[in-house]
């Protein structure tokens, strides 16, 4: 959101929204949930292959770009996936990379001294189309970067950890924002499009460029044990937005955030409304807040 709020902190221990083109249902268990037809699925999938992101090249030394040891390990373990699918550890060690794309049935777990920090070279972060239920970039009416970790048109992911570490290392991003040097939108830390049975828990996430956590037009989303922190003065960096999507649990966050901690979104204004597609059957509990200028939970 961009207009300025008074003053919030807050614990929520429970969240009930209910306007507009957004429902809410609880999800429990691998069953149907009261009213409406959502289910759970195994949260952290017990996967029959796995690989070691040094396996790849990678260097751990906080310098050396591992963009290529991402994108190499991900493709090398895609064709795992109908065959019980895949995981990708992340050891101990700073490992800078730009944006690389995940694959279906396939977990990405960080060690709890792993630290992925985002590149601020550009040449890394390719272009993404516009999102259709936005008409145009947020930043400018151009093209948009991929995010850092990013998915579309998959089903089973999980991005967790030991609370490992993802760094947008934001800084390089907010300067250009607020010198109006933003030809295309800035990256959001995590994204997922298009998806079905999303997994992102037990991490800490620091100083995105933009929004942290970005599901959208996807299902079955259980979002839990994240900590996010970005300077309260950092611009538009939303914490955790399901945007469009169906059946999302959030618990047990805690956020500290230059804008809205959680924005609950069905795309943006008239692009939205004519896009159609509603965030519905989402629970919020247990989130604690930091937000001094921007909502705990906001609409939009």
């Amino acid at each position: 959101m961009d207009l300025p709020r008074k003053p919030t902190q807050a614990h929520v221990s429970a969240a009930v929204i209910l306007l507009a083109l957004v429902s809410l249902a609880t999800v429990d268990g691998r069953k149907p949930c009261p009213n409406s037809n959502c289910e759970e699925f195994p949260a952290i999938n017990c996967r029959k292959y796995s690989a070691v992101l040094t396996e790849f090249g990678a260097v751990g030394d906080g310098v050396t770009s591992n963009t290529h040891a991402f994108r190499q390990a991900i493709e090398h373990l895609k064709p795992l996936a109908a065959a019980g699918g895949a995981q990708l550890f992340v050891p101990a060690g700073k490992w800078l990379t730009g944006s690389f794309n995940l694959t279906s049935h396939f977990t990405l777990f960080l060690h709890k001294d792993a630290q992925i920090l985002a590149s601020q070279d550009e040449s890394e972060w390719p272009l993404v189309a516009i999102l259709p239920s936005y008409g145009r970039g947020r930043d400018a009416p151009g093209g948009r970067f991929s995010s850092l970790i990013y998915g579309t048109n998959l089903t089973d992911v999980v991005i967790t950890g030991n609370n490992g570490t993802i760094d947008g290392q934001g800084s390089y991003w907010w300067d250009k924002f607020h010198k109006n040097e933003l030809n295309v939108t800035r990256p959001y830390l995590i994204e997922i499009m298009y998806s079905d049975q999303i997994q992102i828990s037990n991490l800490t996430l620091v100083n995105s460029p933009s929004w942290f956590v970005h599901p959208i037009y996807s299902s079955n989303v259980i979002i839990q044990g994240l900590t996010i922190l970005a300077p309260i003065d950092s611009p538009n960096t939303d914490g955790i937005d399901p945007d469009s999507c169906t059946n999302t649990r959030i618990e047990d966050c805690f956020i500290v955030s230059g804008d809205d901690c959680i924005a609950v979104k069905s795309g943006w204004d008239q692009y939205g409304i004519r896009f159609g597609m509603p965030t519905e059957h989402l629970l919020i509990r247990r989130l604690t807040c930091i937000s001094p200028d921007s909502a705990g939970i906001a609409l939009g």
